[in-house]
């Protein structure tokens, strides 16, 4: 039986016939001896045919087709035309080897051509590959190398499908530097509090707030300068009126030392520079909060941004964390109190990361680990959801987020919670109409309509039906207007049935009875 082996280039496809088969006897150490000479083995594989590729994406399209095992139209007409012709009713007499198992099934299911992939095929398209340009005539050297260089490329960027607006590493780098922000503005904002309470102690008291401190220190700078004059000032600082006051009168009577000019102006230079760090950080948030938009939508709609982001950057990427099960992802930022209890066999923790989420504090105690796991579930959904769909929507994490609040009904007043299926199935279906409809706005129904003015529709709704409908004082009085009502048509009807009943004339038992007594009379005449 003769072997023909598919060999796949960057340029074309190749079809070599194997002619030395029965000299060797399928010999795999014999062919792999003699692959690196081209003498010997030019004596064994020869070139049947060969079909170049008609562009650099012809070539990615056949590429991609083969590494999924499906084979194209134009491989099935260039091994139809190629091979040779087998009658109806007869076996082939030949054979083709390739490379991968999955397009040899596929060959032989559409056109019925036999095909192997075993060692010893591989070995005859090592040799291929090797001696490939010595094969082919018309090729210049160095021209596979260019078409293997390009298509290389062009596979692997296919393949990766890189987009810009949708790389993890920038919500990686945004939550490391958020969180390291307040720990900062923390520590500089209490060395303000320290650097400042030798002028004036009681402010400290009066205003809790870090940010509020460093600017009511900038504004107020020398104590004793602080006068009713500084009253709508510190008013628009504040907030509060009545605090302000306080904070005036608190400087009249203050026990603090006096500063000099410089050590002031040091404190209002360090107080700025705490105030600048305090917007940045707000920024950073806002800046995160529009990237987990993008690159985790159902994450954020489900956890929030910050937890998810945290979630992701504890994981490394967001397809590391879409490859964690979700018993991995509920440990996921414990993983020291995991191996401290599995080495002293202790209780394992119940939560990580998850556990700044408003669910966990929201459930009771005897209910903490029972959300968390099933937090975890969901997250684990969400993540490979925002993982692997092509298009963004958070249609999926707002009905994830609905089955989380509905457990939570569930465990504290005993609501029962709908069907995982059915919850998936209206998600799905908002998603398609939220992509099917242009006139969808962001944040909106199909009209175009934003959820504010939406909620105000409802709840206007909801107050002209709760008017039209009776009170409960005037609704019960109704049902027991009824109720008489009901009760007097029944009697009246019982009523009806007795006089029916009396007018009828009396059953032939009774005129029985009659007949018998006269008879009984008239015997005693």
């Amino acid at each position: 039986m003769a072997l023909y082996v598919l060999y796949e280039s960057a340029s074309g496809y190749g079809l070599f016939l194997a002619d030395g088969i029965d000299e060797i006897g399928q010999n795999t150490e014999a062919v792999r001896s003699s692959v690196s000479d081209l003498n010997r083995f030019g004596k064994v594989v020869k070139l049947a045919a060969f079909t170049p590729f008609e562009s650099a994406l012809d070539a990615l399209n056949q590429c991609n087709a083969v590494s999924e095992g499906q084979m194209t139209d134009e491989l099935r007409n260039f091994l139809e035309l190629t091979l040779p012709k087998v009658k109806e009713g007869k076996k082939p007499k030949f054979s083709v080897g390739v490379a991968e198992p999955k397009l040899g099934s596929h060959i032989y299911e559409v056109t019925k051509i036999p095909c192997q992939s075993n060692e010893f095929v591989l070995e005859l398209l090592r040799g291929i590959r090797l001696h490939f340009a010595r094969f082919i005539d018309n090729l210049k050297p160095g021209d596979l190398e260019k078409a293997q260089l390009g298509l290389g490329h062009s596979y692997s960027r296919a393949k990766v499908k890189f987009n810009v607006n949708r790389v993890d590493n920038m919500v990686i780098q945004a939550i490391f530097t958020l969180d390291t922000l307040d720990k900062d503005i923390n520590s500089f904002a209490m060395r303000v509090r320290e650097w400042y309470s030798w002028h004036f102690p009681e402010l400290v008291k009066i205003i809790n707030d870090n940010y509020l401190y460093a600017k009511i220190a900038k504004y107020v700078d020398d104590k004793s300068q602080l006068s009713e004059d500084h009253l709508a000032g510190l008013t628009e600082i504040v907030g509060d009126e009545d605090k302000a006051k306080e904070i005036i009168e608190a400087a009249k009577a203050s026990m603090g030392q006096d500063l000099s000019v410089v050590d002031l102006i040091n404190v209002k230079q360090f107080a700025q520079r705490v105030m600048d760090l305090a917007e940045y950080r707000k920024k950073l948030y806002d800046y995160l909060v529009v990237k987990m938009s993008d690159i985790a939508p159902n994450l954020a709609a489900l956890i929030g941004e910050v937890v998810g982001a945290r979630l992701i950057s504890h994981a490394g990427s967001l397809t590391n964390l879409a490859k964690c099960p979700s018993s991995t992802l509920q440990i996921l930022g414990a993983e020291k109190a995991l191996f401290r209890a599995l080495k002293t066999r202790g209780n394992t923790p119940k939560y990580g990361l998850i556990f700044h989420s408003s669910f966990i504090g929201r459930a009771s105690a005897k209910n903490k680990g029972r959300m968390a796991r099933y937090l975890a579930n969901k997250c684990s959904i969400a993540s490979r959801l925002d993982c692997f769909l092509e298009k963004s929507t958070t249609a999926f994490g707002e009905k994830l987020r609905e089955q989380v609040e509905e457990r939570l009904d569930f465990y504290d007043k005993g609501v029962a919670p709908r069907k995982n299926i059915d919850v998936m199935k209206s998600a799905l279906d908002t998603a398609v109409t939220k992509e099917n409809d242009p006139t969808t706005a962001v944040n909106g129904d199909a009209n175009g309509e934003p959820k504010t003015e939406k909620k105000k529709k409802k709840k206007e709704k909801r107050k002209a039906e709760e008017e039209d409908e009776p009170e409960p004082e005037q609704a019960k009085e109704d049902a027991e207007m009824a109720d008489a009502e009901d009760g007097t048509a029944k009697k009246k009807k019982k009523k009806k049935t007795k006089d029916e009943n009396s007018e009828a004339p009396p059953p032939p038992a009774s005129e029985g009875k009659k007949k018998k007594k006269k008879s009984k009379s008239e015997n005693g005449e």
